[in-house]
C-alpha cells in the first residue's frame, strides 16, 4: 500500500488507526511540537494519554523534535509519570522531518507536525493544508526508518554547525 493522505485523512489514518494499533513501538519525528487534543474512546483527551497507555502495554516509544514543546504541552506531560521514563525524547534542532513508524510495518512521512492544526484534528477553518504518503511497502518503510535512526543515533551530530544549540548533543555522540 502506497496511499496519499491529506488534511484530516493524516490524523485519521495515522492517530486514529495506527498508533493506537502499535504492538512493539512508535517513533515520531517533527519540527513542531504541541499539546494536541484527540479522540479516544469517545472523548477527546492529550495526545500524551494514548502515548501514556502504549507505554503501559510496554510499546517503545521515540520521539524526535526540533524545539522544546510550550506550556501546554509540559503541562500535560506531567499528568501522565510514565513517560518520564518510557517515552525516549532527542530535541534537535535540525530536525525538520515529519514521519511516523508504527512497529517496522507502517510508515507516515508527509508535511505535517505533531500538533492540532498540522495532523487535521482543528476545525476546517483552523487547520493547516497538509499532504503526506502512508505506506506498508517494506522498502519504503526501511528507508524511512533508517533517516530516523540515523538523526537518533547522532550520524550527522559531528559535522551539524548546530551543536551549541542541541541539549542533547554529548548523549548522542556516546550513542554512534
Amino acid at each position: 500500500m502506497l496511499e496519499l493522505v491529506t488534511d484530516s485523512q493524516i490524523y485519521e489514518k495515522v492517530i486514529c488507526q495506527q498508533i493506537p494499533a502499535a504492538k512493539t513501538y512508535v517513533w515520531i519525528a517533527t519540527s513542531d511540537l504541541k499539546d494536541m487534543y484527540v479522540d479516544h474512546r469517545g472523548r477527546m483527551v492529550p495526545f500524551l494519554e494514548v502515548l501514556s497507555g502504549l507505554i503501559d502495554r510496554r510499546v517503545e516509544i521515540r520521539l524526535l523534535h526540533a524545539k522544546e514543546p510550550g506550556q501546554a504541552f509540559r503541562k500535560d506531560f506531567d499528568k501522565y509519570p510514565n513517560l518520564i521514563r518510557g517515552m525516549e525524547r532527542i530535541l534537535c534542532p535540525r530536525v525538520h522531518v515529519k514521519s511516523v513508524i508504527v512497529d517496522g510495518r507502517f510508515a507516515y512521512m508527509g508535511s505535517a507536525n505533531l500538533t492540532g492544526a498540522g495532523m487535521g484534528i482543528k476545525s476546517k477553518a483552523r487547520r493547516n493544508f497538509e499532504a503526506g504518503i502512508v505506506t506498508d511497502d517494506c522498502t519504503l518503510v526501511e528507508a524511512i526508518m533508517k533517516q530516523f535512526d540515523d538523526i537518533w543515533r547522532g550520524q550527522h551530530c559531528r559535522q551539524c554547525q548546530r551543536k551549541p544549540f542541541c541539549a542533547d548533543y554529548p548523549d548522542i555522540i556516546g550513542r554512534s
